[in-house]
């Protein structure tokens, strides 16, 4: 059984006795409803669930009246085996987003508080519109996303306390010594090919097998073809498909900056811009924001209409490539995508630390991949796939344009030259 993070927040959100109703986000199969699960088994007497995807006749629960007595009667009456025994049920209503008025509810059932509610979507930023009532103030959220890498190791048998020795070894900027960073770097280039989804990384650990899990991961994507065309309104639907399938042709280019272009020859914004928004309300993108001027605060100096776009899930970007793709990350051997993969590796990394993308580029020369806070300071983030870890750019922005601070990202060991310092790739957990 995987571990994951999520369980802690769950338990947290639990002790507080003020708690609202909890609300999960997530992309499609990123493990909500079995952590839901596991949870309630955990920490609860008795456990109701309300699938709307696998029961559609529950919706008819929240069709009269949404006061508590009314849905006790109506949860009682259609949901066999409900036992409803204030301070001791969770309550769980999973895919909310295919019944609006169950997200209307929620305002209810958290004021009333007899009951622990955890609600659970996969299209709720892409639904909000039909909610005709929006519960502001009366939910807490979660943002729930596949594995990160420190779930990966846990999965694949490297203990908390393994992590930590290698959390030292960054702390006091020191090398790691030689056969962890080897083993290491080999998991790291395992997880880019693996990625994080919950069924692709239990069959990986069981089995091993490289096959197995890209068809599992096409699967997937297919899952998320599927769902393009079920919940996209009208035109959308081939326009959303379309920026879906580009994102691999963008992540090849020297030039990474989404073009529309590269959708559809003459294509826009005003075309094609909702659909991107579609593909990251659903949980499948994130964006990477040009910066203005490389400087604090990273977010008021973004460029909304100039950005990266990176998968939420590298190990489903490299199912989108031409098959043997894995056995070339594996052996260190991708051409013109190798230094897009890396990139969209440590994109997954800091989004799923909770951190907002942001790069900077000056004309055609200069282009930082990443941009972070740390320590206080507006830090350069540059992300090397080769042993050839010297960059152009890092040198010029830190001598000409004011930043303070360096890091170089690589399958190199930790060290320093200056003001920049260089971490193995997998230490961007740590970041």
């Amino acid at each position: 059984m995987l571990k994951r993070k999520i369980i802690d927040e769950f338990a947290a959100w639990k002790r507080n006795p003020e708690r609202l109703c909890l609300l999960v986000k997530g992309a499609r199969q990123v493990g909500k409803t079995f952590i839901v699960r596991l949870f309630a088994e955990e920490s609860y007497k008795h456990f109701v669930e309300i699938n709307f995807v696998e029961n559609p006749a529950y919706a008819a629960i929240f069709d009269s009246d949404l006061d508590v007595e009314t849905l006790t009667k109506q949860i009682s009456l259609r949901v066999p085996g409900a036992e409803l025994v204030p301070g001791e049920t969770l309550i769980f209503l999973d895919e909310i987003q295919l019944c609006p008025k169950a997200r209307t509810a929620l305002k209810f059932l958290a004021s009333d508080k007899r009951f622990d509610v955890i609600a659970s979507g996969s299209m709720l930023g892409i639904h909000y519109k039909d909610v005709p009532s929006y519960p502001v103030g009366y939910v807490d959220q979660l943002e729930m996303h596949s594995l990160d890498f420190e779930e990966f190791l846990w999965a694949n048998g490297v203990s908390p306390e393994s992590i930590r020795d290698i959390k030292g070894y960054y702390d006091a900027a020191k090398p790691v010594p030689a056969a962890m960073h080897g083993r290491m770097m080999e998991l790291f280039r395992e997880y880019i090919v693996i990625g994080g989804m919950p069924r692709v990384v239990q069959d990986f650990v069981t089995t091993h097998n490289f096959a197995n899990a890209l068809r599992i991961q096409k699967g997937i994507l297919a899952d998320y073809a599927d769902d393009i065309g079920k919940y996209a309104d009208g035109a959308e639907k081939a326009k959303a498909r379309a920026c879906f399938l580009s994102i691999p042709k963008h992540l090849s280019k020297d030039y990474k900056k989404f073009r529309y272009s590269l959708v559809e020859k003459g294509g826009s914004s005003r075309k094609y811009g909702g659909s991107l928004m579609w593909l990251y309300d659903a949980g499948i993108i994130s964006f990477c924001h040009n910066l203005g001027a490389p400087e604090l605060p990273l977010e008021g100096n973004a460029k909304s209409d100039t950005f990266k776009v990176y998968m939420r899930d590298t190990g489903l970007l490299m199912a989108m490539l031409d098959d043997g793709s894995q056995e070339d990350i594996i052996d260190g051997n991708l051409g013109i995508y190798k230094g897009a993969i890396y990139e969209n590796i440590i994109a997954e990394i800091f989004t799923k630390r909770g951190k907002k993308l942001y790069y900077y580029e000056k004309g055609n020369k200069l282009e930082i991949d990443f941009f972070i806070r740390r320590s206080k300071t507006a830090t350069a983030v540059e992300v090397k796939s080769a042993d050839n870890t010297k960059s152009k750019s890092l040198d010029s922005v830190m001598e000409n344009y004011g930043v303070e601070a360096g890091i170089k990202l690589s399958g190199k060991n930790v060290g320093k030259a200056g003001r920049i310092e260089s971490f193995p790739l997998y230490m961007a957990m740590f970041l």
